[in-house]
């Protein structure tokens, strides 16, 4: 997505419809493929300048990155197990993330690497704003991985943050096909699939992909920008939900919009009405330290609606 998207819009924003008219979202089966790593948060005052020393008064560890974010937030959605297709390292750091995310409700198709699970620090301060820096090599399942490549054709959507170009192919599969620009352009050019989605950030350089870059082009190309809200080709500018307070964390606040549009267009909703649950996840994700402290829950373990 380019830059002049960023630009004051010449039509009016199209308003999120309000969570409460949103219709509950069915047990769908649904996959993420892409990477994970172990993530530690911690809060601090304001990030740090150079040749200082912060003092972090929370502290936490998870599993993170964008598709455990993004399945964990799935399953939230709709209660049933979502299939998380990864690669870890052999190591502790790597059997205690797929012991947690199994924990958090996930199902775990892991290509088992030999080299160390991908570790990152992620700092947020007071006003929510957050910076991460990541060590070690980024860890993706490949077609070439032994793995159940067919389960994808049985699920009612897949979203995906890491693979190869054979990957993404048989992702495709799906009747429902979403991706982050984060795959790379050159994975997605060399695919060369037809997304229902691709969902990135307007404010990530690493997140723009050019007009006219790919062919087919996607239905919907997403550009997210915050608080400012978004814009998606072909629909125009859409605005974010109003919030009354400041974010505690703005970590995986867009792998939770990106779970919510796949989970809505899995389920057939209209473009706006999947924008609108992704907004509402994006922003529920705030109000929590970490990724998953504040995600949105639209159905319980037994599948019921959260009581008020």
């Amino acid at each position: 997505m380019e830059r002049d998207l960023l630009q004051p819009p010449l039509s009016p924003r199209l308003a999120p419809l309000p969570l409460e008219q949103l219709p509950d979202l069915p047990p769908l089966p649904l996959a993420v493929v892409g990477h994970v790593e172990v993530v530690s948060f911690l809060a601090v005052e304001q990030l740090p300048v150079a040749g200082a020393v912060a003092r972090a008064s929370r502290f936490a560890e998870e599993p993170a990155g964008a598709a455990a974010v993004a399945a964990v937030q799935m399953h939230r959605l709709t209660a049933a197990p979502v299939v998380l297709f990864t690669a870890l390292g052999r190591d502790r750091a790597g059997e205690a993330a797929a012991e947690r995310l199994q924990a958090l409700g996930l199902e775990l198709v892991i290509a088992w690497r030999e080299g160390p699970t991908r570790r990152g620090v992620s700092l947020v301060d007071a006003s929510g704003d957050r910076s991460i820096v990541v060590a070690g090599e980024r860890l993706a399942p490949v077609a070439a991985d032994p793995l159940p490549w067919e389960r994808l054709s049985a699920c009612a959507g897949v979203f995906v943050t890491a693979t190869d170009a054979a990957g993404l192919t048989m992702a495709r599969r799906a009747p429902v096909l979403t991706a982050t620009p984060r795959l790379r352009l050159p994975v997605l050019q060399e695919a060369g699939v037809h997304l229902d989605a691709l969902i990135g950030s307007a404010l990530d350089p690493a997140e723009q992909v050019p007009a006219g870059a790919l062919n087919p082009a996607p239905r919907l190309q997403i550009a997210t920008a915050g608080a400012e809200g978004g814009v998606v080709a072909p629909l125009g500018p859409f605005a974010a939900p109003r919030r009354d307070r400041t974010g505690i964390d703005s970590y995986g606040a867009g792998d939770c919009f990106a779970a919510g549009v796949t989970a809505a267009l899995a389920a057939g909703w209209d473009a706006r009405a999947a924008i609108s649950l992704g907004c509402h996840c994006g922003s529920a994700c705030l109000d929590g330290f970490g990724p998953y402290a504040g995600q949105l829950v639209r159905r319980d373990s037994e599948g019921a609606a959260p009581s008020p």
